[in-house]
């Protein structure tokens, strides 16, 4: 039983190892061309241990989009639900993306902005997995704006989902032309836009200090 669990908690370990590999290399590179042995050369592991892990380039790829979710949900979604919710929440999901993105928490920017492009018109497991994920997180920001909503922190004719599409998109474009410019004046750019949305939803701006004081062209 000791020498099963060792080769249990060895085998976990090795396809944390290699998954680690699997999601940066995927946001460079691209999920679609995430193979076995591109993976292998990558994690210096031997393409039949990559494989044995994971069977077929499908699997693989769904792995590593799922190992990409918890990164993400540890990364911005986790600290940010130590804040009350509403509006408290809200910018510290934002600020909270806004460094997952800066500080490159994936090697390629966000895993999620840079592979949905490759699956959007290709049906199929990997493509559902995507949208589930960013249903997931656009759904967590409008329920949060729900709440603001309902707290009467923001106006009564908010629409949560149509914050939650305007904030996605402004992260979203900051993420790809802070890739595409070397530079992080996307993400200033980003933090004023969604600060003056926030406001002219109603937002007090004490509570939105966090999202609009930093710098990130010093963070």
């Amino acid at each position: 039983m000791i020498e099963t669990d060792g080769r249990r908690l060895k085998g976990d370990a090795s396809r944390r190892h290699v998954l680690d590999h699997a999601v940066d290399l995927a946001s460079v590179e691209g999920l679609d061309g995430l193979s076995i042995g591109r993976l292998a050369e990558a994690a210096h592991v031997s393409k039949s241990g990559v494989a044995t892990l994971f069977g077929t380039k499908e699997r693989l790829q769904l792995a590593a989009v799922e190992a990409a979710r918890l990164r993400f949900v540890a990364s911005v979604i986790e600290p940010a639900r130590v804040e009350p919710r509403g509006i408290v929440r809200i910018v510290a999901l934002l600020d909270g993306w806004i460094a997952y993105s800066r500080d490159r928490v994936f090697a390629g920017g966000c895993f999620f902005a840079g592979v949905t492009s490759e699956f959007d018109t290709k049906p199929g497991p990997v493509r559902d997995a995507l949208a589930v994920a960013l249903a997931e997180w656009n759904g967590y920001i409008a329920a949060s704006f729900g709440f603001a909503i309902a707290q009467g922190e923001v106006g009564p004719d908010e629409d949560p989902a149509q914050f939650a599409f305007e904030a996605t998109a402004l992260l979203d474009a900051a993420n790809t032309r802070s890739l595409l410019d070397g530079s992080n004046q996307p993400y200033v750019f980003a933090r004023r836009a969604l600060v003056t949305r926030l406001r002219s939803a109603g937002a007090d701006d004490a509570l939105l200090a966090r999202l609009a004081e930093v710098d990130d062209l010093v963070a």
